[in-house]
């Protein structure tokens, strides 16, 4: 697998409506992860590819998020998601000795809230968030999100390390999308957690540029939605899945968010040494 280096400050940041970057005017963005530029590279005919990279997020600031953070990123060309989740946990397992199960995201959902998020009536979705703490306003995709973070994220048992998979169809990102049993869309995506903290997050890689396109100007609507900024998208990498980018998983993993589960903190201010608060 070869390292690759790409640039920290680009023209072009994400449309993802979860996160936000942090522009540098007069210069573009700066990154919040490799992606788009190492798709460039697979589409370039780069092979299995990773890096690590400094990366950056506006607005997330706290006990498990700071600013600037370390991500490992890798691709593999010809790897379905089931071989790039046993590829993680053994790297995983290196150092989190911990049994591990993968759970379906819908079902898991529904054990812990009683609630299908594919199916459940999006006001009933909606009142549960706002039952468990949410602010009002949140619509049943951010209630989802909400109940996600809040009640099932901690009901995880910190003693293995769960692989979530199949998650809802509006939450593929950059990931394919398939029908699952019941003929709902689940995005082929997976993260994986030790106990309620996030480690990794794995996509089988979307290829189609005019998905890809259509996507963004969903970003985009949701952004206004919520009053955000919206972003332009990057026609390279739409150029890149125009010219053909190959099939593929990927995944980026926290390195801070690892080493807390090493070492078992509860800060990631104790693993860096200039937190944003001192930097």
């Amino acid at each position: 697998m070869l390292e690759v280096e790409t640039p920290a400050l680009a023209a072009h940041g994400v449309t993802d409506p979860h996160i936000h970057c942090i522009e540098v005017p007069g210069y573009g963005w700066l990154q919040s992860s490799p992606e788009y530029h190492m798709k460039r590279l697979l589409a370039a005919g780069s092979g299995p590819i990773y890096q690590l990279s400094r990366v950056f997020r506006h607005g997330e600031a706290g006990p498990r998020h700071n600013p600037e953070f370390t991500m490992l990123e890798w691709y593999r060309p010809g790897f379905s998601l089931e071989q790039l989740i046993d590829e993680c946990l053994a790297l995983l397992g290196q150092w989190l000795r911990r049994p591990n199960v993968i759970r379906p995201f819908r079902r898991l959902f529904a054990e812990v809230t009683g609630l299908d998020p594919l199916t459940c009536p999006p006001a009933a979705l909606v009142a549960a968030a706002v039952e468990a703490g949410a602010p009002q306003g949140l619509d049943h995709r951010q209630s989802v999100d909400f109940l996600m973070a809040t009640q099932v994220e901690t009901a995880l048992d910190p003693a293995t390390l769960t692989v979530v998979t199949d998650f809802p169809g509006w939450a593929a990102a950059l990931a394919q999308v398939r029908e699952d049993e019941d003929g709902a869309p689940v995005a082929r995506r997976f993260e994986i957690y030790h106990g309620g903290l996030e480690l990794a997050n794995g996509y089988q890689e979307l290829t189609d540029a005019g998905e890809q396109s259509r996507r963004f100007a969903a970003d985009n609507q949701q952004r206004a939605g919520h009053g955000d900024r919206a972003m332009a998208p990057d026609p390279h990498l739409l150029a890149a899945l125009q010219a053909g980018l190959p099939s593929c998983s990927g995944v980026a993993m926290g390195v801070e968010r690892l080493l807390m589960a090493i070492h078992g903190y509860r800060d990631i201010r104790q693993v860096l040494t200039f937190p944003t608060q001192r930097a």
